[in-house]
């Protein structure tokens, strides 16, 4: 018996996909009287072996915001997503909200969106604009969707003169660097005022 956890690590997925596939009927949980999903190695086995023969490919819609005071944009990001998918016809869509720094590779959903491209399982990938998901590398990661055989749809995909990107890009260095050197002052008062007492 292995519990819903260690079921998605060994699909290599995360817990809400299985969660979500259960509920769809994409790969049944068993119960236990409590009510707690269960799945037994044979079954996962059994659903590996089919899958090589027939992958289950996802619709996903990443949405993201810098940080915490940005919140509320990350509720207009996707509004603007789901209308999106309305106009287009697109349905099934999973969404992924994020919250962090665009230069920041190691957003733990992003990294886990990335593993699941790699892996052929998402048909398209929908974001509003193309820095939503990677402030730099861009093209890197089209090629990586592209080479997987995933759609990558960008909503905003308006070009801007090479002179504004410039800046846009350095202005962009500037913050992470400048937030970067005012946490570090921060926890320079905090060692201060530990150390002293």
């Amino acid at each position: 018996m292995l519990t819903v956890g260690e079921a998605a690590q060994r699909l290599n997925r995360c817990v809400k996909t299985l969660q979500r596939w259960d509920r769809v009927g994409v790969l049944v949980a068993q119960r236990t009287p409590t009510g707690r999903r269960y799945y037994e190695l044979s079954q996962l086995e059994t659903w590996l072996g089919k899958q090589q023969r027939e992958v289950v490919r996802e619709r996903l819609a990443y949405c993201r915001v810098s940080s915490q005071a940005q919140r509320p944009d990350l509720k207009n990001q996707r509004e603007v997503v789901t209308q999106f998918c309305i106009g287009r016809g697109i349905a099934n869509v999973e969404y992924i909200e994020e919250i962090g720094g665009g230069l920041n590779f190691k957003r733990p959903k992003f990294v886990d969106l990335m593993d699941r491209i790699c892996a052929g399982s998402i048909e398209t990938l929908i974001v509003a604009h193309k820095d939503r998901l990677a402030r730099f590398g861009f093209d890197l990661l089209r090629h990586l969707c592209t080479k997987h055989g995933c759609e990558l749809l960008i909503i905003n995909d308006e070009k801007v003169s090479p002179e504004r990107e410039m800046v846009e890009d350095l202005m962009t260095i500037v913050h992470c660097f400048s937030s970067r050197l005012y946490g570090l002052r921060n926890y320079k008062k905090a060692l201060k005022v530990a150390l002293s007492t």
